[in-house]
Order: C-alpha cells, then sequence, then structure tokens
C-alpha cells in the first residue's frame, strides 16, 4: 500500500533529485551560471548547507569547467596560438565563477600585513586591495595562463579539455579542508553559516574527485603519473593552507578556502606540465 501524503507535505525526494539539488545549491554558490530552481526544489536560494552537499562538489567543479574548457578549446581550434586561448580560459573561468576564489586569494594575502590575528581578520574583510593582494592576484593569474599555454603546446586540444575539467574539480575540492579540519576563525563569518562538513564526508568527496579525474584523464590520454601528480600536489596544496590559516588565523575563513582553490589548480596545473616535459 502506497504511503499517504497530507496536504502541504512535500512528497519526499528520491536519491537522484536530492543529489540534483545539491549539484545545484553548489553551481549556484560557487558560479554566476544562472541556474533556474528545479521542479522539487523548496527553495532554490537558500544558503548552502556544505555538511550536507559536499559530495558534489567535485562534479560542481566539472560544471564550472565546462565554459573554460570550451573557450580553450575553440580558440585552439581557430589557431590563436596557446598563450591568447590560455588567457581567454582563465577570462572565462573568472567570468564564470564572479572572480569568488580570487578575491579570497586576494584577501589572503594581504592579511599578511597584520600584526595580531584580530588585524588580519579586520583586513580579509576590508573590501580594498593591497599591494600583496594584487600582487598575488597577478601572480597566480600569470602562474594559471602560463601553465595553459605550455601544456597547450605538448598535448592536444582532447587533452587540454580534461586536464581543466579535472583541475576545475579536485581544486575546489582541495579547497574545502581548511573549512573541514579547522573551526571558522569568526563566529559570524560565511564559513560559519554554512557549517562545518565531516572529515569522513570529506573523504568520501575526495575520493569522487580522484576517480573523475583518473576517469577523465584515462580517456583524453593524459599520463597516469601526471594525474597522480595533479592529485598529490592538489591536496598538499590544501594541506599547506590549512595549516597556513591555522598559524596566521587559528581558524579558517572562506578567503582562505578561496585561496587554497587557487593554489591548488595551479599546483595540479604544474604537476602535469613536469611529467610531460619539455
Amino acid at each position: 500500500m502506497s504511503e499517504q501524503i497530507e496536504p502541504g507535505e512535500a512528497a519526499p525526494m528520491s536519491p537522484g533529485q536530492a543529489a540534483a539539488i545539491d549539484l545545484a545549491h553548489c553551481v549556484r554558490f560557487y558560479s554566476r551560471l544562472p541556474v533556474p530552481a528545479l521542479p522539487w526544489e523548496q527553495d532554490a536560494h537558500a544558503l548552502p548547507s556544505f555538511p550536507r552537499l559536499l559530495r558534489m562538489i567535485p562534479v560542481a567543479g566539472l560544471v564550472l569547467g565546462l565554459m573554460p574548457a570550451a573557450v580553450l578549446g575553440l580558440a585552439l581550434i581557430l589557431d590563436l596560438g596557446p598563450w591568447l586561448a590560455a588567457t581567454l580560459s582563465v577570462a572565462a573561468m573568472v567570468l564564470t565563477t564572479g572572480a569568488l576564489h580570487e578575491d579570497g586569494l586576494a584577501d589572503t594575502a594581504d592579511s599578511i600585513g597584520g600584526t595580531t590575528r584580530e588585524k588580519r581578520l579586520e583586513i580579509m574583510r576590508d573590501s580594498r586591495i593591497g599591494s600583496f593582494g594584487a600582487s598575488a592576484l597577478f601572480l597566480a593569474l600569470a602562474l594559471r595562463i602560463g601553465a595553459l599555454a605550455a601544456l597547450a603546446t605538448r598535448i592536444d586540444n582532447g587533452a587540454m579539455v580534461a586536464a581543466i575539467l579535472i583541475t576545475a574539480s579536485i581544486s575546489r575540492t582541495a579547497g574545502l579542508m581548511p573549512l573541514v579540519f579547522l573551526a571558522p576563525a569568526r563566529r559570524d563569518g560565511m564559513s560559519q553559516a554554512v557549517g562545518q562538513p565531516a572529515r569522513k564526508t570529506f573523504w568520501r568527496a575526495a575520493g569522487i574527485a580522484a576517480i573523475l579525474a583518473v576517469m577523465l584523464g584515462m580517456i583524453a590520454g593524459l599520463p597516469a603519473a601526471g594525474i597522480v601528480l595533479m592529485l598529490v600536489l592538489s591536496g598538499l596544496s590544501g594541506l599547506a593552507l590549512t595549516r597556513f590559516a591555522d598559524r596566521h588565523l587559528g581558524g579558517q575563513t572562506g578567503d582562505i578556502a578561496g585561496a587554497a582553490q587557487q593554489v591548488a589548480e595551479i599546483a595540479a596545473l604544474i604537476g602535469l606540465l613536469t611529467v610531460l616535459g619539455s
């Protein structure tokens, strides 16, 4: 006998519907992409709960990487050259995310000038950008563009698309590490509001990211050693930013998570480039 649903009571969702909602929330949070409300979704604009939707962040990373990968692939097909293609691809990612992670990197870099924990947190909330932040942004963009341009001269277009998708997925997973392993540095920050994910859930998400990376990499013909090094360096970068945040702030913030994503993305690209050689 089927279960009766009372008037006004929401029908139970299937696992697939719940996963789709979590993915939609992730993409909305991490990007400026216009994600419509799903038919069975009750509140499309609710603040995401990271403890629940953590498993879908690697998949959301793939979604965010689609436009930059397509832009780079098209630019290479049009023979615009590796440097211009890489620049357009990075620009597409910045537009897709609304410079969310870049803003976190700049704020984190600016906080280095603070002499106390309280002053550092105050600097990170300041919307103005300082010399440390501007320098960090310039170097991060240059490193990302340079790494993509160098890769474009060593692998084919399909492998380049896979490299961008893999990097987008694993770097956002690595960016979660400060949120998982540290308590929030503020009581009223965004990281406090979205909740602290459980470590067990994070390791499941990391496993999903690794599986996606291996599958995409193997299909595209990327070297196995390169895929492994991308995963290892991305994870080590997330760990390094986690330890830095612990010593620097005594906890984590959303800006630290953004900085971890940026560093992990650069490390993953350079790791693949190192294996490919000249």
